[in-house]
């Protein structure tokens, strides 16, 4: 199929300054068990192609599921027409953009990408993959006061092929496993829910089976029922301004809400103002702003080849590598690929992405990652003397600059002379992205680091719900207004 597609392309390929063709196939299946019940199956098969045409400063894209010879030389003469159309009358000068040339990739193994996989899920049936969602299942009933609780699995290949008119030729090949589990307990007036991950299927990967190792799936079904049943027991979080010990699961959020979004530099530009929103980041401040403390490092890095969005080379086929975006809290680079760095004239990385073969790339995260400090997490609780320790999202409210923000989490330990006490229900805190993170004060080693992730960062119009990875350790943070889910008398 990728000969036939190549022939064809090369045959159809008008005269035109840029031309390529991104074609996408994706193949997915969920399976889940609920209540010790196993769900009916879902599988599905999408694929098509995405045409780009860059011709005299005009810029145009067309999509097709017909991938017959006739179906890509529709989108190539609507690619065309789209870019003549939308010559001088854009916002850029596309003539002016750095195109991927053939001669680019520096060292030609760089051309093609695939997911490590130590274990295929092939090597598995449907029916032993139930099995194994049907295992951690009965392990999460075994008491009265649990009501509800699932497992699933959702596994996803992914297959592209990205061509340029002068021969440019990227085959990348994904993919990606999210394994979940959720148990609700449920005792007088209270309902309280723990989740493996996160309600946002936080512990996916890339591999194989072997993701459900790494994870520490094997086992969580009681672990999760048994925080849940915890969290009934549990008092409200305390009330004030107290330290904080975010741990990974809650981290990716707060990396996702309050550094991500807001340095992608098309939304910097203003163009998800009427739809996803702005940024209280301005351009003037890459190079000169103080993002964090000292001790904030903040990596793109797609090359973490287990993480949930590693690639070789993004969707407008630049080559992708590791960049500092914040080093030691000083704001360097934008999350802007290609078209964007060339309209904002600043440098930013290979991000420039696509959900599918029928949208176009835009700036979105990828792998963005906190590097980890050489702070024990004893240490930590050790150096405070009132706060609390806080697992796992459960909500987020942020405005949209993506400044003030209010965040809850599932789980939280209250941390009292340095030492763990007692687990906490509803624990929640609230701070401005501008100055939050001027407050960290711990960076946690490299013991604490966990590689998490979503599957739902949504953005753009029409909309793209793209995967996004976040690799994590603990951190602290001093003085955090801290807040409970019941109101207190003072």
């Amino acid at each position: 199929m990728t000969m036939s597609f190549e022939a064809s392309f090369k045959k159809l390929v008008p005269a035109v300054d840029f031309c390529a063709l991104r074609f996408v196939e994706e193949t997915t299946e969920q399976l889940s068990v609920r209540q010790n019940v196993a769900e009916p199956m879902q599988k599905g098969v999408d694929l098509g192609a995405m045409v780009t045409v860059i011709h005299q400063g005009g810029y145009g894209y067309a999509a097709t599921s017909d991938l017959t010879e006739s179906g890509i030389k529709d989108a190539i003469g609507r690619a065309q027409n789209f870019a003549k159309l939308s010559r001088g009358r854009a916002v850029a000068d596309y003539s002016k953009l750095t195109l991927p040339k053939l001669s680019q990739p520096a060292n030609p193994a760089f051309s093609a990408y695939v997911s490590p996989v130590a274990k295929a899920l092939s090597t598995l049936t449907i029916a032993e993959k139930i099995e194994l969602l049907l295992a951690e299942s009965a392990k999460s009933k075994f008491d009265d006061r649990i009501i509800d609780w699932s497992a699933s699995l959702w596994s996803t290949q992914t297959r592209q092929l990205y061509i340029t008119a002068d021969g440019m030729s990227i085959a990348q090949n994904f993919d990606f496993l999210v394994p979940a589990l959720s148990v609700t307990a449920h005792d007088a007036n209270d309902t309280q829910t723990r989740s493996f991950g996160g309600r946002y299927n936080g512990f996916c990967q890339q591999g194989g089976l072997e993701i459900l190792e790494r994870s520490g799936f094997f086992g969580a079904g009681r672990a999760t029922a048994e925080e849940a049943l915890q969290l009934l027991q549990a008092p409200n979080c305390p009330t004030g301004k107290m330290d904080v010990i975010l741990m990974p699961d809650q981290m990716m959020l707060q990396i996702h809400e309050s550094i991500g979004h807001p340095l992608e530099l098309d939304r910097i530009l203003g163009d998800e103002r009427n739809f996803a929103g702005t940024s209280f980041v301005t351009l003037d401040m890459f190079g000169k702003y103080q993002y964090g403390s000292p001790l904030l490092n903040v990596t793109f890095d797609p090359n973490r080849t287990e993480q949930f969005a590693s690639y070789a080379f993004d969707d407008d086929g630049a080559p992708a590598e590791k960049q500092f975006i914040i080093e030691a809290g000083l704001l360097k680079r934008p999350l802007g690929g290609a078209i964007s760095q060339a309209r904002a004239n600043i440098d930013g990385v290979a991000n420039s992405r696509a959900c599918s073969w029928n949208r176009p790339p835009i700036d979105r995260m990828a792998n963005l990652n906190i590097e980890a400090g050489n702070t024990s997490l004893e240490d930590m609780i050790a150096g405070i003397d009132k706060g609390v320790m806080m697992k796992t999202n459960v909500s987020w409210s942020i405005d949209d600059s993506r400044n003030k923000f209010q965040f809850g989490c599932e789980y939280g330990q209250e941390i009292i002379n340095g030492k763990l006490g007692n687990v906490l229900k509803n624990p929640n805190y609230r701070g401005i992205s501008a100055t939050f993170w001027r407050s960290l004060s711990a960076v946690g080693s490299t013991s604490t680091v966990e590689v998490m992730g979503t599957p739902y960062c949504g953005k753009g119009e029409p909309n793209q719900v793209i995967r996004v990875g976040h690799a994590a350790p603990a951190c602290k943070f001093s003085g955090i207004d801290v807040f409970g889910g019941e109101a207190t008398e003072s």
